[in-house]
């Protein structure tokens, strides 16, 4: 069974059937208002790109176990802004896929989708898409990408909470006038073959 846990902000820690761990975007202490990264442990950690609040690879203990990972790991490069990168440069989004499995986490995708890189990311089981706007895409653009892709499971991340997140970014109470289908679980973690549709998850601490 593998299972998505949210770990506030854009950071998720992936538990494969094995229990191989991948962990994306970590944060660094005190860069994202309100929001504390748990600890965490992993046998691989996933950075979208270097930026303080997403590519805190350090704050992630390395297991050292002999693992393999049912998954492979791939990436689509696409720019952190809607001006080619020229602003805040270029954004990894990352594809896990493995055992009848395609997971995807945006990162801080900061444009619409290509034609070429709707097609690529069709049909996943789960993705991490921001919603936000500002730094990133906003709920309007995210809500576009959902159903232009088709994903099984859609988990919002990077918005901002009455707990967490930056000014600037959109309170998630107003991304769900975009996302009116979106479920808030009340728990922190999902298990991607068991659930569909949008989901909110709470942050772990």
């Amino acid at each position: 069974m593998t299972t998505i846990k949210y770990c506030g902000h854009s950071c998720f820690l992936i538990t494969c059937d094995n229990g191989y761990r991948y962990v994306l975007d970590p944060y660094e202490e005190g860069s994202v208002p309100g929001a504390e990264l748990p600890d965490l442990e992993a046998e691989e950690v996933l950075c979208s790109h270097e930026h303080g609040d997403h590519g805190a690879a350090h704050r992630v203990k390395l297991s050292g176990k002999e693992l393999l990972s049912p998954l492979t790991v791939s990436y689509l490069l696409v720019p952190h802004d809607d001006q080619g990168g020229a602003l805040r440069g270029m954004n990894r989004i990352y594809i896990l896929e493995g055992n009848g499995m395609k997971i995807a986490h945006y990162g801080d995708l900061g444009r619409d989708l290509t034609e070429e890189e709707t097609e690529r990311l069709s049909g996943c089981d789960a993705v991490m898409i921001p919603c936000g706007g500002h730094y990133t895409i906003d709920a309007a653009q995210a809500a576009r990408i959902v159903k232009d892709t088709s994903p099984k499971l859609a988990i919002l991340m990077h918005f901002r909470t009455d707990r967490a997140g930056y000014g600037v970014l959109a309170h998630i109470n107003d991304v769900k006038e975009y996302f009116p289908e979106a479920v808030s679980t009340g728990t922190d973690t999902v298990n991607p073959a068991e659930t569909t549709g949008v989901v909110i998850l709470d942050p772990a601490h």
